[in-house]
C-alpha cells in the first residue's frame, strides 16, 4: 500500500476524509480496486502516446498473443518429439499415438492434443545453449541473452509499450502470475514498472477474486462516485511528488485508469464465474485448466498479451511418476483452449504460442529423471495465419540435437513482434537515453505462414 505523508494543513478535506486516509483507501471501484493497484495501472496505461492509437505496423497478422509458458522445461521426448526406436533409457516409458495429422505421432498421454494437432503447427527444433532456469527463461521471453536477473524487457512488456492503452482492460496480463523460480522472471526491465504485467491470480481458487478487482462488501452508487472523485484528486497529489515512477506519468493517464478499473469491460473479462459450468469442467478444474479459460476470456475482452504460466516441469527425478499426472492435465486444458478459440473465431486474430525455457536431456538419469537441455525442445504455434497441421524442424534419432531448421529464442520473439506489426529492430531508449534495439538478432519463422 502506498502511504505518503504531506503537509498536515493540506491533509484534511472538506468531506472529512483526510488525504492520508485517502491514500490508504482500500477500495476504489465497483469491484473494490485498491488504490495501490489503481496507481500501478496508469503505469501500464502510460505507453508511448504515439503508439497508443494502435499497433505499429499496417501489415499485422495478429491483434493479440496468448503465450502458454511451461516453466521448468517440458520433456520433448515424452510429449511432442518421441523417439520410439531409441534405446529404453532415451525412449522412456511412453508409447506413441497417431494424431489428426497423417504420419505425425506424439506421446500417448496427449490423446486430446493428438485430436487437434491439425489445428496447430509443431516446431521440433527450438534450440539454444543455456541450461540455467532463470537465464534461459529471460532469454526465451525477451529474445535477448542476458543475466539471470532480466536485463531486457519481456515480449509482453514490449507489446504493452508499443500498443499502449487502447481499451478498458490492461494490455498485458499474466495468469496466475509471471514465471518464477527463485524470483519473478520475464519482467519489463528498463522499460519501467508501467509495462509490467497485471497478475490475475489463480482462477481455480474457490474464493478467486482478481487482485485489485475484488470487493469485500457492496458499495452504494454515491460511494462509487465519491471514490471516483477521490481518484481524480491524485492528480493534484502527484504534482507534489517528484521523481516517483508510480506517479510521474499519472496525470495524463489517470482518467483512463479510472475508466478501466471502473469499467464493466474489465469486470466482465476477469469474471470467470460467468462461464457455463460445463465449459469450466471441460477445461478441467485445475489451476492450469481454469487459467486457460480465463486467458480465453481476456483475449476475448481485448487484452493484447496474455501469459498463462504453467510451471512444474523440472523433473530431475521420477519424471514418469510426475508426467503420469501432469501430462493429462496439460492435455485437457490446452486442447480445450485450442478448440474453444477455434469455435469462437478467436484464432483468426490471436497468435497462440506454447513453449518453455528448454527441453530435457535425452538420457534418463540415475534418479529416473531428465535434466535441463537447451539444445533441443518443442514449441507449438497456432492462429493468426499459422499453417495448421505442419511440422517444422527435426532432431536427431536421440532427440539430442537439432538437425533441421533450428529456431532460436530471438527467432520466436521476432515472429511474435512481426505478427503484431511491431518492428523487431525498433530502437528504444533506456531512462538514461541509451539506444537499444528491441531485438539485436533473429528473423521471422516464415515457414509458419507459408
Amino acid at each position: 500500500m502506498l502511504d505518503f505523508s504531506l503537509n498536515p494543513l493540506l491533509r484534511r478535506r472538506c468531506d472529512g476524509v483526510s488525504r492520508r486516509d485517502f491514500i490508504r483507501v482500500g477500495a476504489l471501484g465497483p469491484l473494490g480496486i485498491s488504490l495501490a493497484g489503481a496507481l500501478s495501472w496508469p503505469k501500464l496505461l502510460a505507453a508511448n502516446p504515439a503508439a497508443a492509437t494502435g499497433l505499429a505496423g499496417a501489415s499485422a497478422r495478429a491483434k493479440q498473443v496468448l503465450l502458454v509458458y511451461l516453466g521448468g522445461g517440458l520433456s520433448h521426448h515424452d510429449s511432442f518429439d518421441p523417439k520410439p526406436d531409441a534405446v529404453s533409457e532415451i525412449r522412456g516409458k511412453y508409447k506413441t499415438i497417431a494424431t489428426a495429422v497423417p504420419g505425425l505421432r506424439i506421446g500417448e498421454l496427449l490423446p486430446k492434443m493428438a485430436g487437434c494437432m491439425d489445428k496447430i503447427c509443431l516446431v521440433r527444433s527450438g534450440t539454444h545453449e543455456n541450461d540455467h532456469h532463470e537465464t534461459a527463461t529471460n532469454w526465451v521471453l525477451s529474445g535477448r541473452f542476458g543475466s539471470p536477473f532480466g536485463d531486457h524487457p519481456s515480449m509482453g512488456s514490449i507489446v504493452a509499450h508499443e500498443t499502449g492503452f487502447t481499451g478498458k482492460v490492461p494490455p498485458y496480463v499474466a495468469v496466475p502470475k509471471n514465471p518464477s523460480f527463485t524470483w519473478e522472471l520475464g519482467k519489463s526491465a528498463w522499460l519501467g514498472g508501467r509495462y509490467e504485467s497485471f497478475k490475475a491470480g489463480n482462477p481455480n481458487d474457490k474464493s478467486f477474486k482478481v487482485r485489485d478487482l475484488s470487493c469485500a462488501t457492496p458499495m452504494a452508487p454515491q460511494t462509487l462516485e465519491r471514490r471516483r472523485t477521490l481518484l481524480e484528486a491524485v492528480d493534484t497529489l502527484s504534482r507534489h511528488i517528484q521523481g516517483n515512477d508510480q506517479l510521474a506519468t499519472y496525470d495524463e493517464f489517470s482518467v483512463k485508469a479510472a475508466e478501466m478499473v471502473l469499467s464493466p469491460e474489465a469486470q466482465r473479462a476477469f469474471d470467470i464465474e460467468k462461464e457455463d459450468v460445463k465449459k469450466r469442467d471441460a477445461y478441467g478444474r485445475t489451476e492450469f485448466g481454469q487459467s486457460c479459460l480465463l486467458a480465453r476470456r481476456l483475449i476475448e475482452g481485448g487484452v493484447k498479451f496474455v501469459t498463462v504460466n504453467y510451471g512444474g516441469w523440472d523433473h530431475h527425478a521420477k519424471i514418469f511418476d510426475s508426467l503420469d499426472k501432469k501430462l493429462p492435465e496439460f492435455d485437457n486444458g490446452l486442447s480445450a483452449l485450442i478448440n474453444d478459440l477455434h469455435e469462437r473465431g478467436l484464432m483468426k486474430d490471436t497468435l497462440l504460442l506454447v513453449m518453455g525455457e528448454f527441453g530435457r536431456t535425452p538420457k534418463v538419469n540415475k534418479d529416473a529423471g531428465r535434466d535441463h537441455w537447451g539444445r533441443a525442445g518443442s514449441l507449438l504455434f497456432a492462429g493468426a495465419g499459422v499453417q495448421p497441421g505442419k511440422v517444422i524442424g527435426a532432431t536427431d534419432r536421440n532427440g539430442a540435437f537439432v538437425t533441421e531448421r533450428p529456431v532460436r529464442p530471438a527467432d520466436v520473439c521476432y515472429t511474435v513482434y512481426d505478427a503484431l506489426g511491431i518492428d523487431p529492430r525498433k530502437v528504444l531508449r533506456t531512462p538514461e537515453g541509451r539506444p537499444v534495439e528491441v531485438l539485436d538478432q533473429g528473423s521471422a519463422i516464415t515457414e509458419l505462414f507459408g
